[in-house]
Formats: structure tokens, C-alpha cells, sequence
């Protein structure tokens, strides 16, 4: 048996995608956008509507995006509840640490995995396409020098039932092998 429902945000897994910026005044911000994917080989896309960030990024081209983690849940939620056009400090207020990556736009050093990007377009309704320039990642994640989704510990947003869900890294089969079977 089935069910069917009417169309909704289902979709899984959603990563849980920090997406960094700097004001034009230099000051460091950060949202929590669940509607995130990668887009093309080097590219991403983000859907969001208007925020501090999107005028951020309207401004001076450059984001980050970084993944959220086991660690990070709480501090991740808190940005993307709470607006940085009406809280100034919200960065300083959950304890995290902007720091200053190889492009125009914060990393934050509480985050393992953080890619840099530069803003290839962005329409009215607020779809951003990025191209990855740099990825920032912590040793602590690497394993053999690749990144290890055990020691990563990302989550993803469950839009069912407005969870936070661990991406526990068991592997269930090889990609681009296990199918041959069926050749």
C-alpha cells in the first residue's frame, strides 16, 4: 500500500547549509538555508528569499557555505531563526568565530567543512548559483587526506517532521559499482 499527499518540501536528505557573508561594513553574518545542492561540477545552488544575506551578497559577490555538524546543531539553528537585520550581534551571542578565508566573505572555524564561493548569478526570486573557488577543511574530518562522514558528523534538516538528523557515514554499497550487477 501507498499514500499519497499533496505536494509539500519533501525532499532527503537536506543538508543543512551555513551560508556566510560580510555588510558592506565588513561585519560577519550567517543564516542557516536548508534549500541548498550543487549545481554543476564546480558550481552550487542556493534558494533563499530576501535576506541580510542576500543583500550581502548583492554587494560584494562572495559567500561561503559551510555544513553543519553534530556539534554545530544548536548555533546553526539560532542563525536561521534569528535575522541579523534585527539582531547585530548573533554571530557573538551563540559563540562562534568568523575568520578571514582566501576570499571576500568569513569562514567560521566551529564549522569542519566550509566552501568558499564566488556569486555567478542571482534572480529576483532569490536562486544563487555559486562557483566554488577554495574548500576550507579541518584535519580533525580527514582521513587518509579525504574528508571521513563519520568524523564530519553532518547533519540534515528533516522537513517532515522538523528534525535535525545525523548523516551517520555507514557505507551500504559502492557507488558506480554495486549497479554492474545488472549489466
Amino acid at each position: 500500500m501507498k499514500t499519497n499527499f499533496k505536494p509539500q518540501t519533501w525532499f532527503y536528505p537536506l543538508a543543512v547549509a551555513m551560508i556566510g557573508t560580510y555588510d558592506k561594513d565588513g561585519n560577519p553574518n550567517l543564516m542557516n538555508a536548508a534549500w541548498a545542492s550543487i549545481y554543476d561540477y564546480n558550481k552550487v545552488l542556493v534558494n533563499m528569499a530576501s535576506h541580510k544575506t542576500t543583500d550581502n551578497l548583492k554587494e560584494n559577490g562572495y559567500f561561503t557555505l559551510a555544513f553543519a555538524t553534530k556539534k554545530t546543531v544548536c548555533e546553526s539553528d539560532y542563525v536561521g531563526i534569528v535575522s541579523g537585520n534585527v539582531e547585530k550581534n548573533k554571530i557573538k551571542k551563540c559563540g562562534l568565530t568568523p575568520k578571514k578565508g582566501t576570499i571576500n566573505a568569513p569562514y567560521f572555524d566551529e564549522y569542519p567543512l566550509t566552501l568558499e564561493l564566488k556569486l555567478e548569478s542571482m534572480d529576483d526570486d532569490y536562486h544563487v548559483i555559486g562557483e566554488i573557488v577554495n574548500i576550507i577543511v579541518d584535519d580533525s574530518i580527514l582521513t587518509d587526506g579525504k574528508i571521513d562522514p563519520k568524523k564530519l558528523e553532518a547533519i540534515s534538516f528533516d522537513p517532515v517532521n522538523n528534525k535535525y538528523l545525523l548523516l551517520s557515514g555507514e557505507v551500504v554499497a559502492d557507488a558506480f559499482k554495486c549497479g554492474l550487477k545488472f549489466k
